[in-house]
């Protein structure tokens, strides 16, 4: 049971649009949305945040859409070692994680790829640490990606996440007690993609149990994650 248990835990949802829970973010994820229509209004956008705001889901989110309306898209998540494609090989869509880390060559053919989409069809959606202004790249890079629409990712805070929670159990078919919430905010992992998958485990398992949902019911499963195979 506990190995199934982790099992459980280990997956967590595909991250898509529906899945992302917005908070403060409505006007991004409206164009984000937009920009899957079938001529979109924006084809460059930059977004934001701290780590946990949800900036990777975002964009994995919109790459898999891509590909889902059956367009050629592309995930970076960015290093001093990441390569871009060649114009040829230029996809319709691009999302491009951490871009701050990039080095000086990349950062070179992200300027050229840049300017190649610009001058075509497609979109180019970038994320990182901060502002583009400031970004420590190249003054013609923090330019173009200034460019478009520019965002900033909110996190959730622990009250939002808290009626996320409870908002996720409720489309589960059951209520999240109080202090099982306090206590999943307080010992599980903090972005949000752990937390429903904690979730929908301690859904599964009061179902194949036939156990109430409940504080210890939640610390039973978590203890089997933290320590599987028993103590």
């Amino acid at each position: 049971m506990q190995n199934q248990l982790v099992l459980d835990l280990s997956l967590p949802a595909q991250p898509t649009l529906d899945n992302f829970v917005v908070g403060r973010n409505t006007e991004l994820v409206q164009v984000l949305r937009g920009m899957l229509a079938t001529k979109p209004q924006e084809r460059f956008v930059y977004f934001w945040g701290s780590p946990g705001s949800g900036r990777s889901h975002l964009l994995k989110a919109m790459v898999d859409a891509f590909r889902r309306q059956h367009l050629s898209a592309s995930y970076i998540c960015c290093s001093q070692d990441s390569e871009f494609a060649p114009v040829p090989e230029q996809p319709d869509a691009l999302g491009v994680d951490d871009v701050e880390r990039l080095g000086g060559n990349a950062q070179i053919a992200l300027f050229n790829l840049y300017n190649d989409i610009r001058e075509g069809p497609g979109m180019l959606l970038v994320s990182g640490a901060m502002p583009p202004a400031q970004l420590k790249l190249r003054e013609d890079l923090v330019t173009r990606l200034g460019w478009g629409l520019v965002f900033q990712l909110h996190g959730l805070n622990d009250e939002e996440k808290t009626q996320a929670l409870k908002t996720h159990a409720k489309n589960r078919g059951f209520e999240l007690p109080q202090d099982a919430a306090d206590y999943l905010l307080r010992h599980g992992r903090r972005d949000m993609p752990s937390l429903l998958a904690v979730l929908d485990a301690l859904d599964n398992y009061s179902l194949r149990t036939k156990r109430p949902v409940t504080l210890p019911l939640l610390r039973e499963i978590m203890q089997a994650q933290l320590f599987p195979g028993g103590e």
